[in-house]
């Protein structure tokens, strides 16, 4: 079950990015300033690439469900939510402090591989 969780959540999650990178590509590119598009367009593929490990993280659970394949998912999620999410807040709203979070969602981020680094090392 948590694998079919995994990959349903991922490829959802990228459908996303894909219509965020469609609405960049020909909406926001007259609305925001050359920064702002750089940053939009830093959360679309972040969020893109993490998508495709979540797509991953649900293969392997598949193979062996075990509970360590959470740990990955859940900080490829949060990392997403808070690193991508941060930023098209910001840009949403205008709100400058909402990119505070971005760092956190980039640590979730790192720590997920680390995470999914373990998890495959533990494979048997």
């Amino acid at each position: 079950m948590i694998a079919k969780y995994w990959l349903v959540l991922g490829a959802a999650i990228a459908a996303v990015a894909v219509a965020a990178g469609a609405l960049g590509a020909h909406l926001l590119e007259k609305r925001l300033d050359e920064h702002q598009l750089k940053s939009f367009e830093t959360a679309v593929r972040y969020q893109m690439f993490h998508a495709m490990a979540l797509v991953l993280v649900g293969i392997l659970a598949d193979q062996q469900p075990v509970g360590r394949w959470a740990w990955p998912g859940g900080l490829f999620v949060a990392g997403i939510a808070l690193f991508s999410g941060g930023i098209y807040a910001w840009l949403a709203t205008g709100i400058r402090p909402l990119v505070h979070v971005v760092p956190v969602g980039g640590v979730c981020l790192i720590l997920g591989w680390i995470a999914l680094a373990v998890a495959a090392a533990l494979k048997r």
